[in-house]
């Protein structure tokens, strides 16, 4: 059998194990030390506008820690955008409170202006103010932040900005993760770059980044003894993985170059099928990382989605549907949504392609030579 190929793997630079064997060599194997402090720095200086980063142990504890920090609590409702990963979504049931799905619009993929201020006027028709708004930059793409960000300042419900799949991202010129009341970064073995585990919290607010910190490391008091006032958590990320980070760091820019080559790619190679469509920066103002390549299979060409998934996988090459809508997960059966049945549709019929910075010309060849021949069978 051929070689797997993977989705999103994991991209090693020059300096991550330089980094790491640093953190040995100093007895810095601990969620604190340089790396860490190095790394919240680089973040920092990368993303600008002034925002300050908290690095942790996830995007799902940044997630967390967000809402905690907002004060979301048993009871609240937040807004969330339906089709993204579980992760943006499950923070807001570990709170006790109650996920308000919202449907996507067909531009980005991302959460509809218009449906998103229907749910805010119908929740607060019924006594209900959302708590908070959780945005998602889908692989990579920009929301449409102008109008989003205008319609949550106006009914003044703060922004969660779920950046997970989208560093190295702009809108505007302006790094996406810098939006939001509160932001959110993934560097998990599949991201843009990964510190084997790992997120951020990202705001401008120096005082909920100094107090997510401070929950992250369980909430101990200033005291010579253990000692504390509120509930905290193990979040924050470790020394050796904040050295992964600083190296990841360095080749930022080009691992975002290569995944947009990866697109061009696809989308030159298969721009002969007239049934598939790629998922376009809509105009000069978006600016995509390309974490993932991804395409709409229109069935009235004789094949579908599935038979291309299908037919990779028989290759050993890894690709998947785009993410399932959270509205249809079981886990979420009942809970209030908003939509006109976009996210439905784009579920049916999207697929992400493998998209990794570090895959050959062969890799990228032989996945389109796949798709050729197996569409030339499906067509006979």
């Amino acid at each position: 059998m051929n070689d797997k190929i993977w989705l999103s793997s994991p991209h090693m630079g020059e300096n991550e194990l330089k980094n790491v064997q640093e953190a040995f060599a100093t007895n810095w194997i601990a969620p604190l030390g340089p790396h860490v402090n190095a790394f919240e720095e680089g973040l920092s200086q990368y993303l600008g506008e002034g925002v300050q980063v908290a690095a942790l142990s996830a995007g799902t504890a940044a997630l967390h820690l967000a809402l905690v920090i907002l004060g979301v609590q048993a009871g609240d409702e937040v807004i969330c955008q339906s089709m993204t990963f579980s992760a943006s979504a499950n923070p807001i049931v570990y709170q006790g409170a109650t996920p308000v799905f919202v449907d996507s619009e067909e531009q980005t993929w991302n959460i509809s202006p218009k449906l998103l201020e229907a749910a805010i006027k119908d929740r607060i028709e019924k006594g209900k103010k959302p708590k908070a708004i959780i945005i998602v930059h889908l692989y990579g793409m920009p929301a449409q932040m102008d109008q989003l960000m205008e319609i949550a300042n106006r009914y003044e419900i703060p922004v969660v900005e779920d950046a997970a799949e989208a560093l190295g991202s702009s809108y505007r010129g302006q790094r996406l993760g810098t939006f939001g009341a509160i932001s959110i970064l993934s560097f998990n073995g599949n991201k843009i770059i990964t510190t084997s585990g790992g997120g951020a919290l990202v705001s401008k607010n120096e005082e909920w980044v100094k107090k997510a910190r401070f929950l992250a490391t369980q909430a101990r008091d200033a005291a010579p003894h253990y000692q504390h006032s509120q509930i905290g958590y193990n979040y924050r990320m470790s020394n050796i993985c904040a050295g992964i980070g600083c190296g990841q760091l360095d080749v930022l820019e080009a691992r975002v170059a290569k995944r947009r080559s990866n697109y061009d790619f696809y989308k030159n190679e298969l721009s002969d099928y007239t049934n598939m469509r790629f998922m376009e920066e809509p105009g000069s103002d978006y600016y995509s990382n390309r974490w993932l390549s991804t395409l709409l299979v229109e069935e009235d060409g004789g094949f579908s989605r599935e038979d291309i998934r299908l037919g990779l996988e028989k290759d050993n090459i890894e690709s998947r549907p785009l993410w399932k809508p959270m509205h249809l997960q079981p886990v979420f059966e009942g809970a209030p949504f908003y939509g006109d049945g976009t996210s439905e549709r784009l579920f049916q019929k999207g697929l992400c392609l493998p998209s990794g910075s570090n895959l050959s010309d062969g890799d990228l060849n032989r996945v389109v030579r796949q798709i050729h021949q197996l569409l030339q069978t499906v067509e006979k």
